[in-house]
């Protein structure tokens, strides 16, 4: 399939109003519009004009992603007209009602107000809402990208390795059991050091297979609280191979004194298993018949990739981290993105999604990292992921497509 020719994306920020009519008022009390109508308010005097709010522009102020796009936890400025009254927002996402979410407004002005991006937003069209339920036009697609996912806060519990007299006490915790090469945060170990302050600590990351010591921290520690460290799956700039691997902390008291959590080798205490993909559709999902595989027939040429057909909607992720290399639509290809896997030597292409993802070129993509939904976009039957892997030097850049069954497959298999 070839590359789509470059266009516009349609995300912007700023957009014109729309104007319409309401309906007759409803005596002694304030009508409800439809989204995009002025109101009236019945009183004694007659009936009072209530202006509708008209949107003009949004923008990223604070906590915002590469390019000033909004996340999750991002403040909004709104601009426009007619905002005073205004006390929430309404993200409408891409997939009818069932994606809105609304958050609500910090007071404002009649023309400018702010707002923060609720976790469950998603790209699309934005509205206010006002007191009495009067509602703006709606904007074009705001590009909301997924924020990183939410840290796992594990219980610390004693560790039942070496201590000697007057050794300080040792609890632990890691965040999961599963890590993925090319995630944001691979994996995060928590420990508290107790009864002493430490006088040296040492966090080793211990491979199973061997024993072998393949990384070690030594953080400044202070007695009675949390500490956390993160590592994201390399080993100098390398990508650590799969396999599990387990941290291991020693401390030493003034006196020398020392305490050490268990030896890991194949012990779970502190273990995970490291993998360097994840499986792309997040949801129950099946591999359709032969017409769906590697090389069957298609009208002047072969069949690039493997269809995976899952519910429409379904969420969809990176099963790779990299930068993105293509981001755009085709009319074969629908909504589509392309992301260089670096590293693992393969481009990824990910095709049919329901609408536009909000990734664009040259974008850092986490492995695991939310990139759209399964959809029906462009010539598709039925709601499927069109998946592609490309070998070196890349996706119609000299490089071929492989048969990507057999690495589906695998990757299902622990994911």
């Amino acid at each position: 399939m070839p590359p789509a020719r470059k266009h516009a994306s349609g995300y912007v920020s700023s957009f014109p109003g729309r104007s319409a009519v309401c309906a007759a008022s409803v005596a002694g009390a304030i009508a409800t519009c439809l989204a995009g109508t002025p109101a009236f308010a019945q009183t004694e005097g007659g009936a009072v004009y209530l202006e509708q709010p008209k949107l003009t522009k949004v923008d990223c102020l604070r906590s915002c992603a590469s390019r000033g796009r909004a996340q999750p936890g991002s403040t909004l400025r709104v601009r426009g007209k007619a905002l005073s009254s205004v006390d929430s927002m309404i993200f409408h996402g891409a997939d009818g009602r069932g994606d809105d979410t609304r958050a609500k407004v910090r007071a404002g002005s009649a023309t400018r107000l702010n707002v923060e991006v609720p976790v469950s937003a998603t790209t699309g069209p934005v509205s206010v809402r006002t007191e009495s339920k009067q509602r703006s036009n709606r904007t074009r697609p705001l590009a909301i990208l997924p924020g990183p996912p939410p840290e796992a806060n594990p219980d610390l519990t004693p560790v039942p390795g070496m201590r000697q007299a007057g050794a300080p006490h040792l609890e632990t915790g890691t965040s999961r059991t599963k890590a993925f090469v090319g995630a944001r945060r691979a994996v995060t170990f928590s420990y508290r050091v107790t009864d002493g302050q430490p006088a040296t600590v040492r966090v080793e990351l211990v491979r199973a297979s061997d024993s072998a010591v393949v990384r070690a921290w030594t953080p400044a520690t202070t007695e009675g609280a949390v500490q956390k460290l993160s590592w994201n799956g390399k080993l100098g700039r390398a990508n650590a191979p799969r396999g599990r691997y387990s941290f291991r902390l020693s401390v030493a008291a003034a006196d020398g004194a020392r305490a050490q959590s268990s030896q890991t080798g194949n012990a779970t205490r502190d273990s995970f298993d490291l993998y360097d993909h994840v499986y792309p559709v997040r949801g129950k999902h099946s591999y359709g018949s032969a017409g769906a595989r590697f090389g069957s027939g298609r009208s002047g040429h072969s069949h690039q990739g493997h269809d995976v057909f899952a519910r429409c909607g379904t969420r969809m992720v990176a099963a790779r981290g990299g930068k993105v290399k293509f981001s755009g639509y085709h009319g074969a290809a629908g909504n589509y993105m392309v992301i260089d896997g670096g590293a693992s030597g393969y481009d990824y292409a990910y095709m049919h999604l329901t609408a536009p993802s909000p990734f664009r070129k040259g974008d850092r993509v986490y492995t695991g990292q939310e990139i759209g939904t399964v959809g029906d976009s462009g010539n598709a039957q039925g709601c499927h992921l069109h998946f592609e892997m490309w070998g070196n030097p890349g996706w119609y850049s000299g490089g071929r497509p492989v048969d990507p069954f057999p690495a589906l497959r695998a990757w299902d298999s622990w994911s």
